[in-house]
């Protein structure tokens, strides 16, 4: 298995470096393919995100549709695929911010009744089916 990380991301969908564009191009097609698994985490969906909308300085809407393409790629597994895709689309209709709509989807998987939290916004949402 071959782990991707948040640089091979940006260089495919960014092909700002073009030797590294076509680099990650040509992995995700052995990936797609069948060729070689590959594997990405959690994390590296958030560093996405973090990369995307601070030094890119893309709009919500830019990023989630970013975001869902990554997410498209189902030959890339990621643990938590069904969660990120449900924090997404809870990020694209609620004024939360991702990360918050992660944690409340997340709690929710684990059968969490409530938040311990001082996010008054987060804390309402508990209540609330995602």
């Amino acid at each position: 298995m071959i782990f991707v990380d948040t640089n091979y991301f940006l260089r495919f969908l960014l092909a700002d470096v073009s030797s590294q564009q076509k680099k990650a191009k040509e992995l995700f097609q052995q990936g797609a393919e069948g060729k070689v698994r590959l594997f990405t985490s959690t994390i590296v969906f958030f560093e996405l995100y973090w990369v995307f909308t601070s030094f890119y300085e893309k709009s919500k809407t830019q990023v989630i549709k970013i975001l869902n393409d990554v997410l498209s790629l189902s030959f890339i597994e990621i643990k938590e695929r069904k969660i990120l895709e449900t924090a997404l689309a809870q990020f694209e209709k609620t004024s939360l911010e991702l990360e918050d709509c992660y944690n409340l989807v997340y709690a929710q998987s684990q059968g969490a009744k409530k938040l311990a939290t001082f996010d008054q916004k987060l804390s309402k949402k508990i209540t609330t089916k995602v």
